[in-house]
């Protein structure tokens, strides 16, 4: 079964999305007016909360909301101005009309849902702790105050003044304690600790002493609330208690069947969340309902955190999103999460034209794909999100690359470390190519068990006549090629490869003459050229190719016929790739560049996974952990570098980077989430054809540029008003040219129609198209 799903927008964001204009990131960010679009998966829910109108749920570094009376969700990501960290602890307050969002390290994100403004909050960050107990838990208000958990204690803060009041470090002798939660019952404080359940009088302005907090029960404790006169708490055992107020003592009275993982107390009912089930206690602590994990047909994951409006049931799971539930039980169960990828730590990526693929994996650093993923694989095109489950994909498991035809996208290849490589046909998952049906091999081990069958798929990549290149590891004939026909050939790497078996490919490329470059772990760059039957290797050494280590993870060849090789241990570029046909030994050179007066090694020792080349020849380059760059066409500039500080990046792990040629729109794989940069360099056209220009009409409200998409590259623009006064002029790089309309920078060109003259560098084609400006 297939999962389709509209995205979940409205059609003013859809249009904007298909015109190719991006709404703008607030002047939060650095790098301010850039276009951002956030492709996020919503599975993963880590904490719920509630007003009488709408549900507010927490996935791994996003947000979603519900309204109940016009059932639209709403997204907010790190586009909308959130942190990448992860989420922890989340809270509306309906007073307030403010949500409330906690991290794992301790940052606190405001939000202002009247006007949707955030105010970021780094005091816990900033305090003189260590950075493993900054997290934060859990969050109650009262009178105005949120009494925020934390792994040291409990701090105040106001949600009127939008400041921190007084910490509680409540542990012995005023020792960091983890707090889980807290609750105020009969004007006292109640923290759930790791030591204890300890309370603390809310009116005694005295409470930063820890001499004042008594301790009413030993144990380690995860969870405390109050629910009309009662109060309870559950410790790790998941034994719940009932607090006797006459003589100071927690009472036992329920053992659940495992521990709690969520604990709480709405209006009328207390909310029991365990991985497995939902129990739900009216004040009389009488179970009003019980939902089981395995009432929900196709729930894989376990449940996370639960809780009520209403008589709707609202539950968070940890694979499978928030699914909601009837409290009488007359309703079916129904799943709200918006739609997106499956997950958010997508391995790999592909975008063609109309489409874009996405892999989860994956491989550690030393290319060990154990414990196997089977996360499926995830399409997002017009239609929005489709998320093929593993059960579909024929027995693939850890997928880690894709490669769409280019003469057809409605055919796909998916290579698995693991399993050999997955053919889709139409988004069906058609074959599963593995030692059976085709040239692949698979790894030998030691001793020899012919029962053992383990297909690891590097680089795929297509050539000019539709032949699919391949790289298999750890075998001796570790290149393939499965012809446009569908015939596989094998050839024998042995002689150029050393250790096959210890082997592993990640990215491959192919250059406009035929070779084929290949990215390796242990034997740098490898080349082959079927021509000559040639192979030629480029390594570690000065002799040897001038890499500055072996292990190369991957490779672009840009538009000049430079190969451009990324290792993990910095930037090395082969000047021209047709030194393949003349010379026996091929070698690199290091990009120098000029920082501060001195000279520097461009991206020196900076762990590269990725480079892709957009259509104006520069290059988008990224690192496990410094964000993304994108350099000029000679790597002389760094035009942008992204961060998660200064950008929406949500992570600065990047694990792929995929350009729609067409659009120029740049997707950005991180270990969080994917995020998309709207350039304007795309591929240049064969020929005028196609040429158009948008927006058009450009209104009044419309702030961004035209674009003039289509073009020759070096075609010749020109653009006049309706009696020929130039006020603009450009020569292209590459396939789309941008006018901020106004008279060669001077002023804003009036109202009226614009004609824009296109021609080739050589004169030989022409195109004339109009672009009205209205003011």
């Amino acid at each position: 079964m297939y999962y389709i799903c509209e995205p979940i927008c409205c059609s003013m964001q859809k249009r904007l999305l298909y015109l190719l204009f991006l709404f703008l990131v607030q002047i939060t960010f650095a790098q301010s007016n850039l276009s951002w679009q956030g492709y996020f998966s919503y599975t993963q829910i880590k904490a719920v909360s509630e007003s009488p109108k709408a549900v507010y749920a927490a996935s791994e570094n996003a947000l979603f909301s519900k309204n109940n009376s016009t059932n639209i969700i709403k997204t907010t990501t790190t586009v909308d101005g959130l942190s990448g960290e992860t989420i922890t602890a989340l809270y509306h307050s309906p007073a307030f009309n403010k949500t409330i969002v906690g991290y794992q390290n301790g940052l606190l994100i405001i939000i202002n849902e009247a006007d949707g403004s955030m105010l970021k909050v780094v005091d816990i960050i900033n305090k003189s702790l260590p950075a493993n107990i900054k997290r934060i838990n859990n969050f109650i208000e009262y009178n105005g105050i949120v009494y925020v958990s934390t792994d040291f204690g409990i701090v105040q803060y106001n949600l009127n003044t939008s400041k921190f009041g007084d910490t509680y470090f409540i542990g012995d002798n005023g020792a960091e304690i983890k707090v889980f939660q807290t609750a105020i019952y009969s004007g006292f404080i109640y923290a759930a600790t790791s030591s204890g359940i300890r309370k603390g009088d809310a009116a005694n302005p005295n409470l930063i002493d820890y001499n004042q907090w008594q301790v009413t029960a030993g144990g380690n404790w995860v969870g405390v609330a109050s629910l009309d006169t009662a109060l309870y708490a559950v410790n790790t055992a998941g034994y719940v208690h009932k607090y006797d107020s006459a003589t100071n003592i927690f009472n036992g009275f329920l053992q659940l069947p495992e521990s709690a993982v969520n604990f709480r107390a709405i209006t009328d009912y207390l909310i029991i969340t365990t991985p497995n089930s939902v129990l739900i206690y009216n004040k009389q602590m009488v179970l009003e309902r019980q939902i089981n994990k395995d009432q929900i047909i196709g729930m894989k994951s376990t449940f996370s955190c639960a809780t009520i409006i209403g008589n709707i049931i609202y539950i968070g799971t940890t694979e499978n999103g928030l699914i909601t539930a009837s409290l009488s039980g007359d309703a079916a169960f129904e799943n709200i999460t918006p739609i997106g990828p499956s997950r958010n730590n997508i391995f790999a990526l592909q975008a063609s034209q109309n489409q874009l693929w996405t892999v989860y994996g994956d491989y550690d650093i030393d290319y060990n794909p154990y414990g196997l993923d089977d996360y499926g694989i995830s399409k997002y095109s017009a239609a929005g999100w489709l998320n093929i489950p593993f059960e579909e994909v024929l027995g693939a498991k850890s997928m880690t690359r894709i490669a769409i035809n280019p003469s057809n996208e409605r055919e796909v290849y998916a290579s698995s470390y693991f399993s050999g490589l997955l053919k889709i046909k139409d988004d069906v998952p058609a074959i599963l190519y593995n030692q059976t049906n085709s040239s692949l091999e698979s790894l030998t081990v030691s001793p020899p068990d012919p029962n053992y069958i383990d297909i690891r798929i590097g680089g795929t990549a297509f050539d000019k006549s539709g032949n699919l290149w391949i790289n298999n590891s750890r075998v001796s004939n570790g290149l393939k090629m499965m012809s446009s026909s569908g015939q596989w050939t094998s050839y024998a790497m042995g002689k150029i490869i050393t250790a096959p078996g210890s082997n592993d490919f990640n990215k491959l490329d192919i250059d406009k003459y035929g070779t084929k470059w290949m990215s390796t772990n242990i034997n740098g760059v490898i080349g082959f050229n079927e021509s000559s039957n040639t192979f030629k290797k480029i390594t570690f050494g000065t002799d040897l190719g001038n890499l500055p280590v072996q292990d190369v993870r991957t490779l672009a060849v840009d538009t000049k016929n430079q190969l451009w090789i990324g290792t993990t241990k910095g930037l090395r570029v082969l000047y021209n790739v047709n030194d393949f046909q003349t010379e026996s030994q091929l070698t690199t050179e290091s990009i120098i560049i000029m920082e501060d007066n001195l000279a520097q090694e461009l991206l020196y020792e900076q762990f590269i996974t990725d480079i892709e080349v957009n259509g104006a020849n520069e290059k988008w380059i990224g690192t496990a952990d410094a964000g993304v760059f994108l350099v000029s066409p000679n790597g002389q500039q760094t035009k942008y570098h992204f961060t998660s500080d200064n950008s929406p990046l949500p992570s600065n792990v990047i694990n792929d980077i995929s350009i729609n040629s067409s659009t120029g729109e740049v997707f950005i794989a991180t270990s969080k989430g994917i995020i998309s940069f709207k350039g304007i360099a795309t591929s240049a056209s064969d020929d005028l054809n196609n040429v158009y220009v948008y927006p058009n009409p450009v209104r009044p409200e419309y702030q961004g540029t035209v674009k003039i998409n289509g073009l020759l590259n070096k075609a010749n623009v020109k653009i006049t008003d309706v009696a020929g006064n130039l006020v603009f002029e450009a020569t292209t790089e590459g396939g789309t040219l941008e006018w901020d309309t106004t008279a060669f920078g001077k002023y804003k060109v009036a109202s009226g129609v614009y004609m824009i003259f296109v021609s080739a560098q050589d004169g030989g084609e022409t195109k004339v198209k109009k672009v009205m400006i209205i003011r």
